[in-house]
C-alpha cells in the first residue's frame, strides 16, 4: 500500500497520508491511486475536476460548498502549509454542524478527503501557500453557497493572525442558521 488512512472526529472526512520515497535527489510519491484509495476507504468515485489555488498568509478561503451538484474533495497543499476545515452540513448526520480541521502542507504531504454534504475552506498560516483538489462534479456558481467562517454556534479554531484576508462571497457568507443544508 502507497498510502495510510486515518479517521477525524467526523468519521466521513479522512486524512490520507502518502507513502513518500525520498533520497538526497530528491522525493517521490503517488498523490493519487483510484483503486487504492477506495480499497483503504470504502469510498467509491470519480473525479472530474483539478483546481489548482495559491494564496497568501492569512487569506481565508471558504467556507463553500454546492447545494444542487454536490462536490466531494480530495485536497493537498505542494507549497506552503494552511489550516484545512470542513464543516458537516448533512442535517440527518450525527455530526451535523461539526467541524474538523487539519493543517496540510507540502513538508506533511497529507491530503484530506472532504465528502459530499461537507462545507469547506482553508486558512494560509505560511507566507504563500498553492493547494490543489479534486472534485466529484464541476463548478456550478449558480448552486455555490458560503457558510461563514466565523459563526459563533461553529467555534472553529481558526489559527488567525489579525483579520483574514476574504473574498467578498466569503465576507457576507450565511451562518449555519440561515444556511441551506443537505438532508
Amino acid at each position: 500500500m502507497t498510502m495510510n488512512v486515518t479517521r477525524t472526529a467526523i468519521p466521513d472526512v479522512l486524512v490520507i497520508e502518502p507513502k513518500v520515497f525520498g533520497d538526497d535527489r530528491g522525493f517521490f510519491y503517488e498523490s493519487f491511486n483510484g483503486p487504492e484509495f477506495e480499497a483503504l476507504t470504502g469510498v467509491k468515485t470519480s473525479f472530474v475536476q483539478d483546481n489548482h489555488s495559491r494564496s497568501a498568509r492569512n487569506v481565508l478561503r471558504g467556507l463553500h460548498y454546492q447545494v444542487r451538484h454536490p462536490q466531494g474533495k480530495l485536497v493537498r497543499v505542494v507549497m506552503g502549509e494552511v489550516f484545512d476545515v470542513a464543516v458537516d452540513l448533512r442535517s440527518s448526520s450525527p455530526t451535523f454542524g461539526k467541524w474538523v480541521g487539519v493543517t496540510l502542507s507540502a513538508a506533511n504531504k497529507r491530503q484530506l478527503w472532504v465528502p459530499e454534504g461537507f462545507a469547506h475552506g482553508f486558512v494560509v498560516t505560511s507566507d504563500y501557500a498553492e493547494f490543489l483538489y479534486k472534485t466529484t462534479d464541476t463548478w456550478h456558481p449558480e448552486h455555490e453557497r458560503s457558510l461563514l467562517w466565523r459563526d459563533s454556534t461553529l467555534h472553529i479554531d481558526w489559527p488567525l493572525q489579525g483579520e483574514p484576508l476574504l473574498a467578498a462571497k466569503d465576507a457576507g457568507a450565511k451562518t449555519l442558521r440561515e444556511a441551506e443544508v443537505f438532508a
